[in-house]
C-alpha cells in the first residue's frame, strides 16, 4: 500500500517539556521501530506537525533582535530540522533504504478569511499577564487555550504542493520521503508566475490530507499524543471512538484547535481516495494500520463502533489489515 503518516508536534514534544532536540529525537525513538516495519511492507511518505517548534524559533529570532524573521522562512527551519531527526532515527532502522527529506512549498491565496482570523496557536503556553505584555510589545495576537494563552497565527487552506512531481519520482525509487512539514511552507502565486513565501502557518493535517489525496494514497494515518478520537471530549459524557464514518463525524462537535483539523483531514481524505484513515498515538501506528488501536474512518459502507473507556484489546468488530485491504480495493 501507499501511506501518508503525519506525525503530530505535540507526539514528537510532549506537552511541558523542553524545546531541545534531544527530547524530541527521544519521543521519535519510542516510535521508530513500528515506523520502520510499515516502511518495510509499504510505500511511505511522513510528514509532521511543527507548531510548539516554529512558535519557538520565533520566539529565539525575537530575543536575538530578528524579530522581523518572517514565519515561512521559520517554516522552512523546522523542516528541516525535524525532518534530519525524522531522517536520521527512522534511518538507523532502516539501513539498507534511503530517507529523504524535502522542503516542500505549499500554495495558499492570500484571500483566504484565515488570514484576518489567525487560529493557528504555536509556541509555549503564557499567562495573562504575559500574554498582555506580549501583546502589547510585539503586537502578537493571542488566545485562550485549556486556561492558559498561547500566540495565533493564520492558518489558509493548502490549495496545491508544488514539490509534488519531485515526490511521486522519490517514492518511486523506493524512498521513504519526509515532507510537508509543518503544513509546508506557505507560499502564494505572483500574477507573473513568481511564487513568493507567506506569513503563517498551515495545519499539517489538512496538508497531509491534500498530499495523500494527491498521491492517491490508500490510507492516512494521523498519529498525535491521544489514543482515540473522543465523542464528548473532557465531559462526564466522553466516549472514544473506535470506527467511524465519515458522515457520523461529520455529525459531531470537535475542538478546533486540537481533534476538529485532524477528523476534517481525515474526513476529506476518505470521502475523496475510498480509502480509510486512522487517528491515534505516534506509538500506536503498527496497531492502528492493522485495526487494533486508534479510531478508524471509512466511506458510508463501514460501520461505527464505540468502544467503552478502559477497552484496549482487539473486538471482533475490527478487521484485520488483510481485511482491510481488500475492503478499500472493493
Amino acid at each position: 500500500m501507499k501511506l501518508v503518516i503525519a506525525l503530530g508536534g505535540n507526539a514528537l514534544l510532549k506537552p511541558g517539556e523542553p524545546f531541545d532536540a534531544q527530547h524530541q529525537r527521544a519521543n521519535l525513538e519510542r516510535a521508530a521501530g513500528a515506523i520502520a516495519a510499515i516502511a518495510r511492507a509499504h510505500s511511505l511518505l511522513i510528514t509532521h506537525g511543527s507548531g510548539p517548534q516554529v512558535g519557538m524559533l520565533a520566539l529565539q529570532a525575537s530575543a536575538a533582535g530578528f524579530a522581523g524573521t518572517p514565519l515561512d522562512v521559520l517554516d522552512a527551519e523546522t523542516e528541516g530540522m525535524i525532518g534530519y531527526l525524522i531522517e536520521q532515527v527512522i534511518g538507523n532502522h532502516l539501513p539498507d533504504r534511503q530517507i529523504v527529506t524535502l522542503l516542500t512549498q505549499v500554495e495558499v491565496d492570500r484571500r483566504d478569511p484565515a488570514f484576518a482570523a489567525p487560529t493557528k496557536p504555536i509556541g509555549p503556553t503564557y499567562t495573562d499577564e504575559q500574554a498582555r505584555l506580549l501583546a502589547r510589545t510585539r503586537g502578537w495576537k493571542l488566545m485562550p487555550i485549556e486556561g492558559e494563552w498561547r500566540r495565533v497565527v493564520p492558518s489558509p487552506e493548502p490549495i496545491r504542493i508544488l514539490e509534488l512531481a519531485a515526490i511521486a519520482l522519490l517514492l518511486e525509487a523506493g524512498a521513504v520521503v519526509v515532507c510537508a512539514g509543518g503544513g509546508g511552507i506557505p507560499v502564494e502565486r505572483l500574477p507573473s508566475g513568481a511564487v513568493r513565501g507567506v506569513e503563517a502557518v498551515i495545519d499539517k493535517d489538512l496538508a497531509a490530507s491534500l498530499l495523500a489525496r494527491e498521491i492517491d494514497a490508500d490510507a492516512l494515518l494521523l498519529l498525535t499524543d491521544i489514543d482515540w478520537v473522543y465523542e464528548h471530549w473532557a465531559t462526564p459524557r466522553e466516549s472514544p471512538i473506535a470506527r467511524a464514518t465519515v458522515e457520523e463525524l461529520r455529525g459531531m462537535a470537535f475542538q478546533a484547535g486540537s481533534m476538529g483539523p485532524k477528523v476534517e483531514a481525515a474526513c476529506r481524505f476518505v470521502e475523496t481516495s475510498g480509502g480509510f484513515a486512522g487517528i491515534g498515538r505516534l506509538e500506536d501506528a503498527v496497531g492502528i494500520l492493522e485495526g487494533r488501536a486508534g479510531t478508524r474512518i471509512y466511506t458510508s459502507r463501514g460501520r461505527s463502533v464505540r468502544r467503552q473507556p478502559g477497552e484496549h484489546g482487539q473486538t471482533s468488530e475490527m478487521a484485520s489489515l488483510t481485511a482491510l485491504n481488500s475492503h478499500i480495493q472493493q
